[in-house]
Order: structure tokens, then C-alpha cells, then sequence
């Protein structure tokens, strides 16, 4: 499996695992600065989130709001923070996905949710 049939060259190994760590790091940072949408309620209430799934704004139409039914609207807020979050592990996918192949199947790893 190695070139030459002999062991692996481990100062090669280590500057291959060193630059995959460097890799994540820089996606998870991007991650952190992209925004990403989610909407419910045709559009009635949009949620922002970053990437990494950091709340960064929420905006309530006002034809949104019922006083007598604050249920409904509490409803569409959950479903466009779900959909940004849906939105956001999307991106992670993305972006890290093939990162966390490259260090040892995508599972296992502290912190990524596949």
C-alpha cells in the first residue's frame, strides 16, 4: 500500500493530519461567518443563523401577529429556526463533510453532527 512496499513516512503522515487539522479549522471557521435563512408561514417569520447554527436575527412580519393567538406564532417561529438549522447542517455537510472523510470516515468525530 505505501510506495516502495515499506513503512509510512511519519513526518509525511503528520504534516498530512496537521494540514486536514488546519483544513476544519478553516472551514469551521467560514461556517461561523456564513449566515444562512429559514422561513415558515410563507415568509411571515424568517430566522437567520450562521453556519455553525448561532441565532443572528429574527423577523416577524407583523400580519404574523395575533394577540389572542401568540400559539400560532410561536409555532411559525420554531419552524423557521428549524429550517435554518436544517439550512445550517446542510452548509456543515458541505463544507466539512469531506474533511471529516479525509480523517477517518465522517463519524466519530467531537463536534460535527454527521
Amino acid at each position: 500500500m505505501f510506495p516502495g512496499g515499506g513503512q509510512p513516512n511519519m513526518q509525511q503522515l503528520l504534516q498530512q493530519a496537521q494540514k486536514m487539522q488546519q483544513d476544519l479549522a478553516a472551514a469551521q471557521e467560514e461556517l461561523a461567518r456564513t449566515e444562512v435563512d429559514g422561513q415558515a408561514g410563507g415568509g411571515l417569520v424568517k430566522a437567520t443563523v450562521t453556519g455553525s447554527g448561532e441565532l443572528r436575527a429574527l423577523v416577524i412580519d407583523p400580519k404574523a401577529v395575533d394577540p389572542e393567538d401568540t400559539e400560532t406564532l410561536a409555532d411559525l417561529v420554531v419552524a423557521a429556526l428549524q429550517a435554518a438549522n436544517e439550512n445550517a447542517q446542510a452548509l456543515q455537510q458541505q463544507k466539512l463533510g469531506p474533511l471529516a472523510q479525509g480523517l477517518g470516515g465522517g463519524s466519530g468525530i467531537p463536534g460535527l453532527p454527521f
